[in-house]
């Protein structure tokens, strides 16, 4: 077991090191290229960001499938199946579709358009789905259509969501990563486990999908140097999808009878797993639920569904006054507990303290959601050892201190300007609840001020 993890690990690092050395010549260029569209109403941050990111990341794919197929034991993965190739075409359509989209900008019709053509390359290339486990009943096999259709299906919806949860510093990149790593002991327990070769293939993804977001995690935390773009956003949510369509729909059943016992409870142990082919919501559960609202929210209000707005998830979590940081770590949690959680279902499902375990981790998670409504306050002989925020005090005085400051901080500043002989800056606009996504940093402020000539 040890020697098969030990060549997963050091695709994983191999990736996730292409991937971060990549990324900062790629920042250079996307600022060089122009790559860094205005800031729009419904974004967060308050500084034009250079995009691009997703060329780093194709690098650490290209990176990783290079390195792992020349492993002892990954590299019959590269000869007994055509799956990796398949994958490197798919992606390769949909990285060059996302890179024109984040320099010019490409319609969102074209751009369906362009996800259904890599879908459709890699269904031509063996990445398909040719049968469906169903609970009680055994493996129902697909048509080719059948196939085709729902394979094209799940690849879009996929690459969708990702996109749509990309809203925030390191919020697409850090649950992409969480949901690989799920995926990923899922797709090994059933390689090496049951000793089936045909989940091979989805434990090479995931863990190169893991590289992927890790390598560029460091640049897009917040505040966020470089922004992945639908160059990225879109490669690994197919790559995402492509592993969830080799474990799903090429691992047959009847090949786990010996160690199930019969074809019926194979499939039933396998459950868990296998409801994302359908709805992908064990793996992208959050993403998915965000787009299913921002779908019905947008049709509701009679416009497009790929009108973008400021509806998203991410986005009422920092209106009810989380912080831009504790907004995405409650999106980890949530995505964690939702994979992992289905992870450890299929491994024991009869187990009474693991759904327990889920619920009380549930319960957790909604506690930390509505914590800004409940702001507990610390007694008066305590104050002294918390935070000022948790210190009793009158709104009143409250006012009166943030008043004085901001008239002595205009004064000063209106004196600058009347002693240099120049206009007072423009105050730099305020994001939610008066905090700014890049917080201070006043040498951006004054930029149209210096004088071109020098």
């Amino acid at each position: 077991m040890g020697q098969p993890v030990r060549e997963y690990l050091l695709t994983l690092c191999v990736t996730a090191a292409v991937t971060y050395l990549l990324t900062g010549p790629v920042r250079k260029f996307a600022i060089a290229a122009g790559a860094m569209p205005e800031i729009r109403a419904r974004d967060v941050h308050r500084e034009p960001t250079p995009r691009l990111g997703g060329i780093a990341m194709f690098g650490g794919l290209c990176a990783g499938l290079l390195v792992s197929a020349h492993f002892t034991n990954i590299k019959s993965v590269f000869e007994f199946s055509n799956e990796p190739r398949a994958l490197l075409s798919g992606a390769a359509l949909i990285w060059i579709l996302g890179v024109l989209d984040d320099k010019w900008g490409v319609d969102a019709l074209i751009k369906l358009g362009g996800q259904m053509i890599a879908a459709g390359v890699m269904v031509l290339q063996g990445l398909t789905i040719l049968w469906i486990p169903v609970p009680g009943v055994g493996t129902v096999s697909l048509t080719p259509m059948q196939g085709t259709l729902l394979t094209v299906a799940l690849v879009v919806i996929t690459i969708n969501a990702v996109n749509f949860v990309d809203g925030l510093d390191g919020l697409a990149s850090g649950m992409v990563c969480i949901a690989a790593a799920a995926f990923f002991m899922y797709a090994y327990r059933i390689w090496y486990g049951y000793g089936l070769e045909a989940a091979a293939p989805a434990s090479l993804f995931a863990a190169i999908l893991m590289g992927m977001c890790l390598g560029f995690l460091p640049h897009n935390m917040h505040p966020a140097r470089i922004f992945m773009g639908d160059s990225g956003s879109m490669l690994i949510g197919l790559v995402l999808a492509a592993g969830a369509i080799s474990v799903t729909g090429q691992v047959d059943p009847d090949a786990m009878q010996l160690f199930a016992g019969s074809e019926r409870l194979a499939v039933h142990t396998m459950v868990p797993v296998y409801i994302p082919l359908l709805l992908p919501l064990t793996i992208i559960a959050v993403p998915f639920a965000d787009l299913v609202l921002a779908i019905v929210r947008r049709t509701w209000n009679g416009q497009s569904p790929f009108t973008a707005d400021r509806g998203h998830l991410h986005h009422r979590l920092l209106e009810i006054g989380h912080s831009h940081s504790r907004a995405v770590l409650i999106m980890y949690f949530w995505s964690a507990l939702i994979a992992f959680g289905a992870v450890a279902y299929s491994v024991n499902n009869a187990s009474v303290w693991i759904v327990l375990g889920i619920v009380a981790l549930s319960a957790v998670g909604l506690g930390l959601l509505l914590l800004p409504r409940f702001t507990p306050r610390a007694p008066r002989w305590a104050e002294r050892m918390v935070p000022p925020r948790y210190r009793r005090r009158t709104a009143a005085a409250g006012a009166d201190n943030m008043n004085d400051t901001d008239g002595a901080a205009s004064e000063a500043g209106s004196a600058d300007a009347a002693a240099s002989g120049e206009e007072a800056p423009e105050p730099v606009p305020a994001g939610l609840h008066g905090a700014t996504a890049i917080g201070d940093r006043s040498r951006f402020q004054d930029w149209r001020r210096v004088d071109s000539r020098h």
